[in-house]
């Protein structure tokens, strides 16, 4: 598996611009769970060609917009996670369970990463969102990142959404090629505000539902607005833990374990060196 993050995959020429007030913090009224996204309100019916072009252009620029704009806290949490996933795949790093941390254990890489973050003074952990099912959605539940900032009274509460699977989340089998373009500027890992999630799950969803119309497919609960939102955003219990790496092993250096000789009985062996001596009486 390949890491790519936000500078990674822009290429050459395009950077993060800093956001004025960068550290803002999220307030009640910002969010609101229940909230539908403006189009999904709509009927998406399929309109002329021009106008279609001129939607997918607009979906662009607006996932260009949220995610070319950062922060100084998620540029310091994201270098901490870049360096952490960079310096597990080098040293192919196997966890506990025995598999290779970077491809085979999301668990134990995500308790790896999130220690590494609180290493670095973060309130980092580990948070398991779940959700129960509406006549909309079907229940479920996932698992990621983050980091909670209390940088002052004024901005309050800052939260940090880290993903890192995000692109495969918003990625459909049987998409157009419109919107699998749109899905291929979303970076392997997310690190940002709920905000800019808010915004990018806004922006996704609604050009899923697009694809959907133009292909005249049913664009199932799993992918709609409210779902996609519960996942990040729903309400979640948070665990933090240590890195860890101390409890597991290199596998270039790894040598398996030999099997212990089998313990002799001394019973066994006393009759042994009997045997010989033994004269057989005969009757």
């Amino acid at each position: 598996m390949v890491f790519g993050f936000l500078d990674e995959d822009y290429g050459e020429g395009m950077s993060l611009s800093p956001e004025s007030g960068s550290d803002d913090g999220v307030r009640e009224n910002d969010l609101n769970f229940n909230e539908e996204i403006e189009d999904d309100e709509k009927d998406c019916t399929n309109g002329g060609i021009d106008e279609d072009k001129r939607f997918w252009e607009n979906q662009h620029q607006l996932l260009q917009a949220t995610l070319y704009r950062t922060s100084s806290l998620e540029t310091r949490i994201r270098n901490t996670t870049k360096e952490g996933l960079k310096e597990i795949q080098i040293s192919n790093t196997v966890c506990g369970c025995g598999r290779e941390m970077a491809t085979g254990c999301r668990k134990c890489l995500m308790r790896e990463i999130s220690g590494r973050i609180r290493n670095e003074g973060f309130n980092s952990a580990i948070c398991k969102s779940k959700w129960r099912s509406s006549p909309d959605i079907p229940s479920g539940e996932h698992t990621f990142l983050d980091v909670v900032e209390n940088s002052s009274r004024k901005k309050g509460q800052v939260r940090v959404i880290i993903e890192l699977n995000f692109k495969a989340e918003f990625e459909m089998a049987r998409a157009s090629e419109d919107y699998n373009k749109l899905v291929q500027r979303l970076p392997e890992v997310f690190v940002g505000k709920v905000e800019r999630l808010h915004s990018l799950i806004k922006v996704m969803c609604s050009a899923a539902k697009k694809c959907m119309k133009e292909k005249k497919m049913h664009l199932g609960p799993w992918r709609k607005y409210k779902y996609m939102q519960a996942k990040w955003l729903a309400a979640c219990q948070r665990t933090a833990s240590p890195p860890l790496l101390s409890l597991g092993y290199s596998a270039q250096t790894a040598k398996p374990r030999s099997p212990a000789p089998p313990k002799a009985s001394m019973l066994t062996v006393d009759l042994l060196d009997m045997l010989p001596n033994m004269a057989v009486a005969v009757v």
